[in-house]
């Protein structure tokens, strides 16, 4: 079941939920960064044009994101990593972020080609899911001299990192934003908050993680934390 994310059209898992309608109830400095994200976004610094067009492709795919409007998340990800705002670690046996984002998305574009006979961004939507479940199936395999789960967990820990930090996705998780400085009262199982919405479609199972991340190839639960480092990665 698709349910649209734009709170104006009264559908999603929330309906009528719009959580910028609360944002007053922020600090400015908080007021002021949501109201960034949800503005528009710098143009492209990070990427090159024809890293953008596989880039936008993956991302949509990860987060099956088929039709506007859209959660920008590869402007989220150009702005971060375009100043350098990474996790403050990353695996041992991949480069730093940076290069491992270019690289793999050459890789990415590589494997398309023998597949498909085109780049990743001009294949269609089923050749592009088949390549990404190919990589995802590998595991710790190799993929283009790199394991193919650090790849997954780098581009699925940027992907869901920026889709949940806009208000987009807050509103189709029912998520209010920051608590501070306005806090919580209602502590418990159902019991919601004046400003808070029921969930329209219990029946669906959580909301988070929402419709958008209900491909085939969704991130595991080992790959789409942003978790502290293990024995493999490095600061």
């Amino acid at each position: 079941m698709t349910l649209p994310l734009d709170p104006e059209s009264g559908g999603g898992r929330f309906p009528g939920f719009d959580v910028l309608a609360h944002a007053a109830q922020w600090d400015q400095a908080t007021q002021a960064v949501v109201a960034a994200r949800a503005g528009r976004l710098p143009d492209p610094r990070f990427f090159t044009p024809d890293e953008e067009a596989t880039a936008r492709a993956l991302f949509d795919q990860l987060l099956d994101q088929r039709e506007d409007p859209r959660v920008p998340v590869f402007q989220l990800v150009d702005t971060r990593l375009a100043e350098e705002q990474t996790d403050g670690w990353h695996y041992a046996d991949l480069p730093p972020d940076d290069v491992a984002w270019r690289n793999s998305l050459a890789f990415l574009d590589d494997d398309a080609r023998t597949r498909c006979g085109q780049r990743f961004a001009e294949c269609a939507w089923d050749d592009q899911s088949a390549i990404l479940n190919d990589i995802n199936a590998r595991e710790d395999q190799d993929w283009h001299g790199y394991a193919a789960s650090r790849v997954w967990s780098l581009w699925t820990r940027y992907a869901c990192t920026a889709f949940y930090s806009h208000p987009s996705a807050w509103d189709e998780i029912g998520f209010d934003g920051p608590a501070y400085p306005r806090g919580y009262k209602n502590i418990g199982v159902d019991r919601l908050e004046g400003f808070e919405v029921h969930d329209a479609h219990p029946e669906l199972g959580p909301a988070a993680p929402s419709e958008h991340a209900q491909s085939e190839h969704a991130p595991s639960e080992h790959s789409r934390s942003g978790h502290a480092p293990d024995k493999g990665e490095q600061r």
